[in-house]
């Protein structure tokens, strides 16, 4: 009989426990033998695990000369059980103003305004872009570069854009040096995500639903000074940045349709004319380097990206911004931008 296991942990049943109870709801009548046969337990065990399920109510012992366990039905016991759980619960959250009351006690310094507090260290910083994750209710915006104070948080995003909450963040070039940061990006992307990219951010910043914001006062490696403030007109001034540089950013492309040889060769949709500039049909391929080498990646990174060889790449970057009458590769994504290809 195969089940899955731990379905019961909640409860406090062990993987054993669960599978010797799933074996006596399943054969009904069970003698102390069946259960030694059947899992490979000595008498001891068994007998332990069989009156462990006995006292939780889920089966019940014959009085009789073979001592037969019968289960208990389980409508009754266990929705007795989960009534109880569920009991457990309530007083946990009963008990969490209390316990979030003695935190803020414990974290926050005399001198700490009610509006703004300074964080210093790690753990405080890391743990506070948790709690904004966590008390978000509509939206998230996210300044995210290096230097990174915690491991990537990418299952906690994707449960928070689950919950339906705009999730738009700013990343760097710089934010892509991690291995597998790129492909971290694509999969946050599937759940939502709202993301550009842009040569640089001065600060590293969360605002949760433009009401609490969380903001470094250093980029440089190995500080992680920050303050959390919930003043209406400092976090409307962050607010502010964040519009500016998302306005100035590129959309970060969808590598898997961009960077790979067949469909980037696929013509994309032409861009609307502008009147003052004389527009072409741009292939994907084209689309994908100049928003590559407007983010500010380098040569090496993006040849590899795009399957081809870093003197191909040179060549064609450099025939693109002779045709946008660009000096840098700045000005070539501004140009490209305004003419819609990117």
């Amino acid at each position: 009989m195969t089940t899955t296991p731990s379905v019961l942990a909640l409860a406090g049943l062990s993987t054993t426990a669960e599978q010797i109870y799933l074996f006596v709801i399943h054969r009904g009548k069970t003698l102390l033998a069946d259960v030694t046969a059947r899992f490979e337990l000595d008498e001891t065990a068994a007998a332990a695990e069989l009156e462990a399920l006995r006292h939780l109510g889920l089966i019940s012992r014959e009085r009789s000369d073979a001592g037969f366990y019968v289960p208990v039905d389980p409508r009754y016991s266990l929705t007795s059980m989960v009534e109880q759980l569920s009991d457990g619960v309530g007083r946990i959250r009963q008990l969490i103003p209390t316990l979030a009351d003695q935190f803020d006690k414990s974290t926050t310094s005399v001198e700490d305004s009610t509006e703004t507090r300074i964080l210093s260290d790690r753990d405080a910083v890391a743990s506070w872009y948790v709690r904004l994750q966590h008390q978000a209710t509509r939206e998230l915006l996210v300044f995210d570069r290096p230097p990174y104070v915690s491991s990537s948080l990418e299952p906690l995003e994707a449960v928070v854009l689950a919950r339906g909450v705009s999730w738009r963040a700013v990343y760097t070039a710089e934010s892509f040096t991690r291995e597998g940061s790129w492909e971290e990006a694509e999969r946050l992307a599937e759940h939502g995500e709202q993301a550009r990219i842009i040569a640089d951010l001065p600060v590293k910043l969360a605002i949760a639903d433009r009401t609490t914001a969380l903001v470094s006062l250093s980029v440089a490696e190995g500080r992680s000074d920050a303050i959390v403030t919930e003043s209406a007109p400092m976090v409307a001034a962050l607010c502010d940045l964040f519009e500016f540089n998302w306005a100035r950013a590129l959309p970060l492309p969808e590598a898997r349709e961009r960077m790979h040889a067949t469909p980037l060769l696929d013509p994309a949709p032409p861009a609307a004319p502008t009147p003052a500039v004389p527009s072409r049909r741009i292939t994907r391929e084209e689309q994908a380097i100049l928003a590559l080498i407007g983010a500010g990646l380098k040569d090496e990174v993006i040849a590899r990206r795009l399957g081809m060889s870093t003197r191909s790449l040179r060549r064609r970057s450099h025939e693109l911004m002779v045709e946008l009458g660009a000096d840098n590769r700045f000005q070539a994504g501004v140009e490209a931008a305004r003419r819609g290809w990117v």
